[in-house]
């Protein structure tokens, strides 16, 4: 039987932890597959106990209070770490658009700052339609996915939001083939734009680019529909845009 006072003491510790962490604990299986399943993005810190005392939790904390749009838990159940793959304290990152799991395991790491985990949660944070910058680059190029569908547009465009929408909506069709890229045409994009022969005043346009080959396409110009980025996207899965001539290329001279 524990003590009265050791039982207060383990009960007022517990609520400590839960008070300044403020985040959500899943304490089985099913908690941990629906939380993963109720979003793009997650990140769970796998945690076998859970104090400020234990290394690299306290920098989690801190870390998920600067990344408040992804939804953020800690676990320390040892069936759910089984059934995810966890073997000791992880951070892990879960995310739908090319099915993928990081994982940070802690013992391998020497030093564990706040700053440094959440600079690894939002270069890791790949979406349906991920927006591009120099954080996310390092995500998408790391990514085992190697084909990128590239929206170009200006972000105080008409037709933004309705565009982004759209082919957010098509990405999981494409999961495991395909990241879907948003690049705005602003100043600190213009060497995307004009490796793809682009300037700002030429979008929207949609292009493709494969890593695996080094290459890429511009789909022809009009309308940006559902139908035409999907038959676009199937073009370079099926082989067929390999004899196209790649977007930036200069036309072939002619012997008049």
């Amino acid at each position: 039987m524990i003590p009265p006072l050791s039982l207060f003491l383990s009960l007022l510790a517990a609520s400590v932890i839960a008070k300044d962490s403020a985040l959500p604990t899943v304490n089985d299986v099913t908690a941990a597959e629906a939380f993963i399943e109720a979003s793009e993005v997650v990140v769970i810190g796998f945690f076998e106990t859970p104090s400020d005392e234990t290394f690299g939790y306290k920098e989690f904390v801190e870390a998920a209070k600067t990344v408040k749009h992804i939804p953020v838990a800690l676990c320390s159940d040892k069936e759910a770490w089984a059934k995810l793959s966890i073997v000791s304290d992880t951070i892990a990152i879960f995310r739908k658009a090319d099915n993928h799991q990081d994982n940070l395991q802690l013992s391998e790491t020497k030093k564990v700052e706040a700053d440094g985990l959440a600079r690894f949660i939002t270069m890791n944070e790949l979406r349906y339609i991920t927006e591009y910058n120099q954080v996310t680059a390092v995500g998408l190029f790391q990514s085992e996915v190697k084909a990128h569908l590239l929206l170009f547009i200006n972000r105080g465009s008409g037709d933004y939001e309705v565009l982004k929408d759209r082919l957010g909506a098509l990405a999981p069709e494409f999961v495991g083939k395909f990241l879907f890229v948003l690049v705005h045409g602003v100043k600190s994009n213009e060497k995307s734009l004009g490796y793809f022969g682009l300037t700002s005043r030429d979008l929207p346009r949609v292009g493709i680019y494969d890593r695996d080959s080094d290459m890429k396409w511009l789909m022809p110009e009009g309308e940006i529909s559902t139908e035409r980025v999907r038959e676009f996207c199937q073009s370079l899965i099926l082989g067929n845009l390999k004899e196209v001539k790649q977007a930036g290329e200069p036309d072939p001279k002619t012997e008049l």
